[in-house]
């Protein structure tokens, strides 16, 4: 278990948003993790890849576990993977590429955790992650107790899973790939990046898609509609590039961001009828 205090939390969300956290815990493994959580209580901020968060404060009182670059041993048997919660998803994507499996395709260029990924039911093009979990091992705080579940419908909601529901902490996961050619795997996944790197500002900080996808609309097309690409609050702006992108230039503040947020969701309610929904997590 390595801990530090007063740690800075910049480089552990990717808004790189400045702010401190007075105590934060790094544990080695997943027994660390649930052993720092009984000690703890319910009294925690559970961070993994930092990539679908905003930062609300400049200080935390509170304790901070981080288990990014932790908890990511991956082994395959046949057409299944075995993955623990930090795995970054581009290392598992390519692990899959190499085990000429397909089905992480699209998580190739989605950064942050298998963890992250089922936590939100992360996807794109299509295809979410439920698609290919079978099982989800996961520690539930309020029992004590390490559950394995198999996966269900009932777990999943668009860009929800039940592990929003109460402290349920993610631990591994294994997924249902399919065999495929190496060369058709690696096309579809250069295809996706194209499109990506056509469509969204991946020149400056953000943590991608800020609100969940409305039935029969693109966020994107609302905010251009709107005229709002381009608004600054502070050193946050609305993606020019991509109406459904907040960035950081610079010096945002996780304030300068939220004020961008609801500025956006008054706008599309008052003009469309719409209330947009936030995909990304405020802490």
């Amino acid at each position: 278990m390595i801990i530090k205090t007063n740690l800075e939390l910049t480089e552990y969300n990717s808004y790189r948003i400045f702010a401190i956290a007075k105590h934060v815990f790094f544990p080695q493994n997943e027994e660390e993790l649930v052993d720092i959580i009984r000690k703890l209580g319910s009294e925690f901020i559970l961070i993994g890849g930092g990539n679908n968060i905003i930062f609300s404060k400049n200080y935390y009182d509170t304790p901070v576990i981080i288990i990014k670059k932790n908890f990511s041993h991956v082994y395959a048997n046949n057409n299944i993977i075995y993955a623990q919660a930090g795995c970054n998803l581009k290392t598992l994507s390519e692990i899959a590429l190499k085990k000429n499996l397909s089905g992480l395709e699209i998580f190739w260029d989605i950064p942050g955790t298998l963890g992250g990924a089922i936590f939100m039911n992360a996807g794109a093009y299509g295809v979410e992650i439920k698609d290919i979990v079978t099982t989800v091992q996961y520690y539930d705080v309020n029992n004590d107790k390490v559950f394995t579940i198999e996966n269900t419908p009932n777990i999943w909601q668009y860009r929800r899973s039940i592990f929003q529901n109460g402290n349920k902490i993610i631990l591994n996961s294994k997924l249902l790939l399919l065999p495929e050619e190496g060369i058709t795997i690696k096309n579809k996944m250069l295809e996706i990046l194209e499109k990506r790197n056509i469509s969204q500002p991946k020149e400056y900080p953000n943590a991608g898609s800020v609100f969940k996808r409305p039935q029969n609309f693109f966020v994107g097309k609302l905010v251009s509609e709107l005229g709002l690409k381009g608004l600054r609050v502070g050193g946050a702006q609305i993606s020019v590039k991509h109406g459904g992108f907040i960035i950081n230039l610079g010096s945002a503040t996780g304030k300068d961001v939220i004020k961008l947020i609801e500025l956006i969701r008054v706008q599309v309610l008052k003009s469309y009828g719409i209330e947009l929904e936030i995909e990304q997590r405020i802490i």
